[in-house]
């Protein structure tokens, strides 16, 4: 039985884009689910930008992924005479010819002779794809210069590294055909070819920095789990063909076939992947979410016991590691910032101090002050001005946190306690002034 041989072939040329992460992701799942190897080339013939950084920006991208290739990396700068080689061999044959390309003068390009029949292949994704002769025409292997083509160096590595299975961006369907006219050209087998789909934002285009984090570096600097990204990247095109949206890298390789690969163009949606994002680090330990807390907010390690109870409170709300400075930092500092739009809207509009006085007398009197007990306290104060519980909620939790969101209120308030929140309740109350005496927007 032949052994399954996957590749991922990147042009390191810097920032390694979510497109290309995820078909090294396909390459190294489907070789995974048929216990066969997964294997790495840089394609790094473009020596300006191929540099030693950009290669590691590479490596390192899959490192963090847990994308480990089986073999050491094949480098294609490194195998230009076995391209050369190669490009003798089909002009001996006849099946490649010398050209003066452009009149230039500079030297005789090698051409390849497409054999002048129709190709058919198979795509695991795509089907049956045909093109006729007369529309393939001859091109070039090797440039008057000397230097060899995307077409030749590739067939020429695959065939080297023993590829049996060719899974990349369905940008190379056309050369497909070009591709399996070479490699029969070479007496050399034809591998089995999967293209997959486009990474698309909201407007059909295709995925750039334009629409948010595009790049491995990105989500990694951001604080996102490399778990989740697989898991979301995997998602991107495929799916287990059950309900499941959040799977381990383990579960990926059970569940991954190409059959279930989709044609289409896959959009990525930000607020789907920070929901899977949020709910692979609810699986985690929680002495990892305790170092992460301590290394964004150093003081949060002061009190492990009030800190078990804030990641508690916060944990449908921290979808990524560099959320929480952002939305658990009140918890430990009475320097807080406080949203100005909120404050507003919120603190400034017309009763809204009134009520929020009333409650800071009610709360002082809370015993004990627990979840349930604010949640009465502040239900009740609302029926007796006969008022809705918004107009509390907002202008309490503003106060309280300086943000319009956070997780529920009354579970923020227990965690802070009575002495803090009546505190933090009374110093809004003198140092906001109401919408009529400022000169705050309506």
């Amino acid at each position: 039985m032949t052994t399954i041989r996957t590749r991922f072939a990147p042009s390191p040329t810097g920032n390694v884009h979510i497109g290309n992460m995820r078909v090294a992701l396909y390459n190294w799942l489907y070789a995974r689910h048929n216990r066969g190897q997964f294997l790495m080339r840089m394609e790094d013939t473009d020596r300006e930008r191929s540099t030693p950084a950009a290669v590691q920006t590479v490596l390192d991208a899959l490192e963090w992924l847990g994308l480990t290739p089986d073999e050491p990396p094949v480098y294609q700068s490194q195998r230009r005479t076995a391209h050369l080689e190669a490009a003798a061999q089909l002009l001996e044959a006849g099946q490649a010819y010398k050209q003066d390309k452009g009149d230039t003068g500079k030297g005789e390009a090698i051409v390849f002779r497409m054999p002048g029949t129709d190709i058919t292949f198979t795509d695991q994704v795509k089907g049956a794809l045909h093109k006729a002769a007369q529309d393939m025409q001859d091109f070039v292997i090797v440039r008057s210069d000397g230097s060899p083509v995307f077409h030749l160096a590739n067939v020429v590595d695959d065939i080297f590294m023993n590829v049996t299975h060719v899974i990349r961006g369905d940008d190379h369907t056309e050369n497909t055909f070009r591709h399996i006219a070479l490699y029969q050209a070479l007496n050399a087998p034809v591998p089995v070819f999967a293209h997959l789909p486009m990474i698309v934002n909201a407007q059909g285009k295709p995925y750039s920095k334009r629409d948010g984090d595009a790049f491995v570096g990105d989500f990694r600097t951001n604080g996102y789990l490399p778990a989740a990204l697989l898991n979301y990247l995997a998602l991107l095109g495929w799916s287990p063909g059950d309900d499941r949206e959040v799977l381990t890298p383990d579960e990926l390789i059970a569940a991954f076939s190409l059959e279930r690969v989709q044609s289409s163009a896959a959009q990525f949606d930000q607020r789907k992947f920070e929901w899977v994002n949020g709910e692979h680090l609810r699986q985690l330990p929680q002495s990892m979410h305790r170092e992460q807390y301590i290394q964004a907010i150093p003081q949060a390690g002061n009190n492990p016991a009030y800190l078990d109870a804030v990641i508690a409170a916060m944990e449908d709300r921290v979808k990524k590691w560099s959320d929480i400075p952002v939305m658990a930092g009140f918890f430990f500092t009475e320097d807080y910032p406080c949203d100005e739009k909120a404050v507003n809207k919120r603190l400034r509009k017309p009763g809204a101090l009134d009520l929020l006085a009333a409650l800071h007398t009610a709360f002082a009197k809370c015993t004990p002050f627990t979840e349930e007990s604010t949640e009465a306290t502040l239900r009740d104060l609302a029926d007796a001005r006969g008022v809705k519980p918004a107009d509390l909620i907002h202008p309490t939790r503003i106060a309280v946190s300086g943000l319009p969101f956070g997780p529920s209120l009354f579970k923020m308030l227990a965690v802070l306690g009575r002495d803090r929140v009546t505190q933090r309740i009374e110093r809004t109350l003198n140092t906001i002034k109401p919408q009529e005496d400022s000169n705050a927007p309506q």
